[in-house]
């Protein structure tokens, strides 16, 4: 087990004083990320399970994206009463996480700390050639992502007429801003059953039903598309306080982003769920599609996107190492106790926080 406590403390303290800068966030939509300089943060994850819960075992998600032009992991270290502890990688997506297990009546704990780089992203990426693997990756239907049925009938009235697949994905993103909506009482960050959304007609949800109905129906169209999840980690410095963190304490701060691979720009961000949250909850909330607000977030949120978050994975269907339980998409830890999967989301059965520090 490693400690880096002193490292933790003097950047907690640097990342108070950037939570608290004044006019960070600025009242005008201004939103036009850059690539510029890198900056640094580190996360800590703490999970405390009941006393008498031996036996349990947990996973806490690591970021386990590396892009040269806009995120870099540096290291991972943890401490607590693990009696093993191991960083394990999904063999299919190349999700890494830290497996702990715990034995005796001592009360479970772990404290994991990542420390990554990342700075903003602009629209225009190398398009290097997707390996035929990723590409077939990338296209596969998963449990709650199918590519068949109403997915692909409902892809192609989206995508008739587009004679490229910009133009294809671009009709996507924009169906998915006409045509959904953010729904505050959603759990989490939703589930993302695409079948069910598109079959029932209720199209409201959160990061990882809206952006997981574009992956969807870009695969169905015959374009790579990917889920990246992750955890929100500053303040957004673009006039949108509702895209960012809005303190050191992140723990329900995840969010579901979207990639779309296109040969004449490569993997391309897309956000069309972001532009629903700036729909429902930027001032004065409740706005139009035609506000300054929103219109500004969507035409940056297809091509670009802010260095303020950091993505853990691009994971589906992830069975648990060590464990008969799967997940749809690894984005909060997750524990288990005498063979029972807890819920990640309800405080009284499995409490856990996750803070930030910028260095």
């Amino acid at each position: 087990m490693i400690s880096r406590r002193d490292f933790m403390a003097s950047a907690a303290a640097t990342a108070a004083a950037a939570f608290a800068a004044p006019g960070l966030l600025r009242a005008a939509p201004v939103f036009d990320p850059q690539p510029g300089p890198w900056r640094t943060f580190t996360v800590t994850t703490r999970l405390d399970l009941a006393a008498g819960t031996g036996g349990a075992q947990a996973w806490v998600p690591l970021p386990s994206i590396a892009q040269d032009d806009w995120v870099q992991p540096e290291d991972d270290a943890w401490t607590g009463n693990a009696a093993t502890a191991e960083v394990v990688t999904d063999p299919r997506y190349g999700a890494r996480m830290l497996r702990a297990t715990f034995a005796g009546d001592e009360p479970p704990l772990i404290e994991v700390t990542s420390r990554f780089r990342s700075r903003d992203r602009a629209g225009k990426g190398t398009a290097l050639p997707l390996g035929e693997a990723e590409r077939q990756l990338y296209l596969a239907p998963t449990d709650l992502l199918p590519t068949d049925g109403i997915v692909a009938e409902t892809a192609a009235r989206i995508t008739a007429g587009a004679e490229s697949d910009g133009a294809k994905a671009r009709a996507i993103y924009d169906w998915v801003v006409e045509n959904t909506e953010r729904v505050a009482a959603v759990r989490g960050c939703g589930i993302g059953d695409v079948a069910s959304m598109l079959a029932s007609g209720n199209l409201g949800g959160k990061c990882a039903d809206l952006n997981a109905l574009f992956v969807a129906l870009a695969r169905a169209s015959g374009l790579p598309a990917r889920d990246l999840y992750g955890i929100r980690v500053a303040p957004s410095a673009f006039g949108y306080a509702s895209l960012g963190a809005k303190n050191e304490t992140i723990t329900k701060a995840q969010h579901c982003r979207a990639e779309v691979y296109l040969a004449e720009t490569g993997w391309t961000p897309v956000d069309p769920a972001d532009v629903r949250k700036v729909v429902l909850e930027e001032p004065p909330g409740d706005n139009a599609l035609d506000s300054p607000v929103v219109v500004a977030a969507r035409e940056k949120l297809f091509g670009a996107w802010e260095g303020n978050w950091m993505p853990y994975n691009d994971a589906h269907d992830l069975t648990l190492p060590g464990s008969a339980h799967q997940v749809a998409f690894l984005m909060y830890p997750q524990a288990e106790v005498a063979g029972m999967l807890l819920d990640c989301l309800d405080p009284d059965t499995f409490r856990y926080g996750i803070t930030v520090a910028e260095a």
